[in-house]
């Protein structure tokens, strides 16, 4: 079983940044494959972004590619989304999602891959 716990929301102006932080707990970090997915008011979940921490890889959806970074301290068992030039339309809250497993896949994109849920954090920026 896996435990997560976000934090790091808030309320931001646009073109500002924040960092989310997720702390996992009852598995190895490594031996997890852990993403940020986000879901805004009347949408459904969406993607955000991954990482293979087996594989030293990350994976973006296209609307943060170059906006957004994610990352993780082992030590901590912590992975963190920074989010740099926030846009209105990132306004959602982001869920960190955790899988066994190394390989990320095209298929993992969609919410219902992943097994082990945070609670959300809300991500609200401003025009």
């Amino acid at each position: 079983q896996v435990q997560l716990v976000e934090s790091g929301g808030g309320l931001v102006q646009a073109g500002g940044s924040l960092r989310l932080s997720c702390a996992a707990s009852g598995r190895t970090f490594s031996s997890l494959l852990m993403a940020w997915f986000r879901q805004a008011p009347g949408k459904e979940r969406e993607f955000v972004t991954a990482v293979s921490w087996s594989y030293g890889s990350t994976y973006y959806a296209d609307s943060v590619k170059g906006r957004f970074t994610i990352s993780g301290d082992s030590a901590k068992n912590t992975v963190y989304l920074q989010m740099n030039s926030l846009k209105p339309e990132d306004t959602a809250v982001y869920y960190c999602a955790a899988e066994s497993g190394h390989v990320f896949t095209a298929s993992m994109k969609l919410s219902n891959r992943w097994g082990y849920w945070g609670q959300g954090t809300q991500v609200t920026v401003s025009s």
